[in-house]
This record gives C-alpha cells, structure tokens and sequence, in this order.
C-alpha cells in the first residue's frame, strides 16, 4: 500500500508556494466526510449512515447528498485509466489508425478543447488507450462522468475536493486522480489550508467494510 507520507509528499510538493487560504466550512467538511464513507473503496453503511445525518443536521439537502455519492460512484473509472492502458501497450493497439466512427467519437468528446488536458498529463495515453479498446466504453465514461456535473446542488469546487478524499483514502489511493483533481482545486480557487483538510479527512476514512 501507499503509505500516507508519500500522499503527503506529493500533496505538499503541489501546494508549494499556494496561499493559506480559508479551511473547509463544517457543512462542505462533513458532505467530503460523508463522500469518502459511502464510495465502493470504503462500503462503510454504518458510518456513511452516520455521516449524513450530520450532514443533514447541518443544511445539507437531500439532492447535495444524492450528487456527492454520484460522483464518487464512478471511481470505478480508474480501472479502465490503468488497464486499459496497459490491454493498448500488450496489444500494440496504438499502431492502429482511428476508423471514421472512433475519430468521430473524439472530435465529438475531446476534440481541440484543453478541458482533458490535465487528465491527460496526469494519466496519458488512457483517452486514446480506451477509445480503442471500445468505443461503446468510452462513450459511456464521458456521459457517466457528467451526470454529477449537470446539476448544481454542489460547487465545482466542492465536487474537487470530494475527489480528492476520495482518492487519497486509504482504501484506493489513486494518486494520478488526487494529483489532477489538487490541481483543479486550486485552479477553482482552494488554499492550502482547504487541501490539507481534505487530505486529514481521506486519513481518516476506514478501509474496505463490506457489506454483509
């Protein structure tokens, strides 16, 4: 396993020079809190059950909630991040030339926008990797990946730093995702002292509880 001093390295070597910054409000604290606990790295009922009533106590609504689980749901995507890429580079795949129906799909997803820019610096070569392994999957991956961002119970911001807990938790430990997402915190404008919040709360999330 990763062990928390390395997150703490990496964490700290992106937020050299970065202002303190305001901490976490407790109702965005407790929403990251609640996140962590309920994603399928932790499966923990009992604490996410937990965690949500607080939350609910302090303001949150139902839909926030609703749309903070969402968007951990999909954490699952890092397994087509690694093993799609390594299926490409087993397969020699990258030498094959996109069809008209792949080159449609990236034009139509990615194109010439820089928005998948930091995905693709953190994690490259997984966009063409799983485009080319199936584009029926990658498809899927960008209209899944958008369902927690067309509402707006949570700030882009908050919806950040969840990501960040999430895959700083000591049950996942994603660390290309916790890079990706540090950056775009602080390009939304998060402080230091926000990020080493969230990553005191990904510690201390519990590992993998199953369900009985």
């Amino acid at each position: 396993m990763i062990p928390q001093t390395e997150i703490d390295r990496q964490a700290a070597a992106l937020l050299d020079g970065v202002a303190d910054g305001d901490g976490l409000d407790e109702l965005t604290a407790t929403i990251v809190g609640t996140a962590v606990r309920a994603s399928a790295m932790a499966l923990d009922v009992d604490g996410t059950r937990e965690w949500m009533s607080r939350a609910l106590a302090l303001g949150a609504t139902r839909d926030q909630l609703q749309e903070a689980v969402t968007l951990v749901s999909g954490m699952g995507v890092h397994a087509f991040f690694e093993a799609s890429r390594t299926l490409d580079a087993l397969t020699d795949a990258a030498a094959e030339p996109l069809d008209e129906r792949r080159q449609g799909l990236w034009d139509q997803y990615v194109g010439t926008s820089n928005y998948w820019d930091t995905m693709r610096q953190e994690i490259p070569g997984f966009l063409e990797s799983l485009l080319r392994m199936s584009p029926e999957a990658f498809e899927a991956f960008f209209v899944y990946c958008a369902v927690p961002f067309r509402s707006r119970n949570l700030t882009n911001l908050q919806k950040e730093l969840i990501s960040v807990a999430a895959d700083a938790s000591p049950s996942h430990r994603y660390l290309p995702g916790m890079r990706l997402h540090i950056r775009n915190a602080l390009k939304l404008g998060a402080g230091r002292k926000a990020i080493e919040q969230v990553l005191r709360i990904a510690a201390a999330s519990p590992e993998h509880r199953g369900v009985a």
